[in-house]
């Protein structure tokens, strides 16, 4: 592996903390030329120091993560399966649909862990067949009732 300098360095700590920081911008902060800044960058990546780029995304004011869980099951929902979903501290609203599923289920929990694991308590349910989830990302329309 190359030998990685103070300028790499403080380039992959940029990086990680702004991956989508303007070449400008970050030129400027590393005191170097735009063209010397990106050619570091090509040679950071070529050689397999920069392996990609993510989205850090924040979730409604990182207080929470929320997500709907989509659940068929293999007969009719019986009282029961509410019961336990009512136990649950995460689910904060279970609704019956029509169609191919059978309820949809909202839930908010502090991290993806959390969902993990609220996703293996239901998955266990006698009753679960299948169960899929959507997080949200983002909420487009909220209105008071």
């Amino acid at each position: 592996m190359q030998d990685i300098d103070a300028t790499d360095q403080k380039i992959l700590t940029i990086l990680s903390q702004e991956a989508r920081i303007p070449m400008k911008t970050l030129a400027g902060r590393v005191g170097l030329s735009r063209s010397a800044t990106s050619e570091r960058v090509a040679r950071l990546e070529k050689n397999g120091v920069i392996r990609g780029y993510r989205a850090d995304i924040g979730l409604l004011d990182d207080a929470a993560l929320q997500a709907f869980l989509m659940i068929t099951l293999k007969r009719t929902p019986s009282i029961s399966i509410l019961d336990i979903l009512a136990g649950l501290p995460a689910v904060r609203k279970v609704s019956s649909v029509s169609g191919q599923l059978d309820l949809v289920v909202e839930v908010e929990v502090p991290s993806i862990n959390a969902l993990n694991e609220i996703r293996n308590k239901i998955a266990e349910i006698e009753n679960v067949e299948d169960l899929t989830t959507s997080i949200v990302l983002r909420r487009e329309i909220l209105r008071d009732k």
